[in-house]
């Protein structure tokens, strides 16, 4: 599965087991006209947003925030640390803000493992 169909197979799987949540995904990962990408990007605060914003707290958190990646996606090293991509580095420096400011923030690789956090946060 793409990062895309997983990114659409999650949100499908939020509909169907939490119909009642709100939530949306960002759009910069959108193929769409250099024309229709300037505005997109005029209209969000900063590169690195994650791409499943559920908008409900629990737990202590104000809401949910998933920065999906396709199964077998390397985000991290084997001792843990985050892999050298500056791409993933500004989206664990937003996960991080987001972190801070008391919402639950995570990498998720796969549609399992999205599952699975998202199981968590809503039990």
């Amino acid at each position: 599965m793409s990062e895309q169909e997983t990114h659409i197979a999650i949100c499908k799987y939020l509909k169907l087991q939490y119909p009642k949540v709100l939530f949306t995904s960002e759009s910069s990962g959108l193929r769409v006209t250099i024309s229709q990408a300037r505005r997109l990007k005029s209209m969000r605060s900063c590169a690195g947003l994650p791409d499943i914003m559920i908008f409900e707290p629990r737990k202590n958190y104000f809401g949910l925030f998933l920065e999906v990646k396709k199964d077998g996606t390397k985000v991290f090293k084997k001792d843990g640390d985050l892999r050298t991509d500056k791409h993933l580095q500004e989206q664990e420096e937003i996960l991080h803000q987001l972190k801070q400011r008391g919402y639950f923030a995570e990498f998720v690789v796969g549609f399992d493992e999205a599952k699975s956090v998202i199981d968590y946060y809503f039990s």
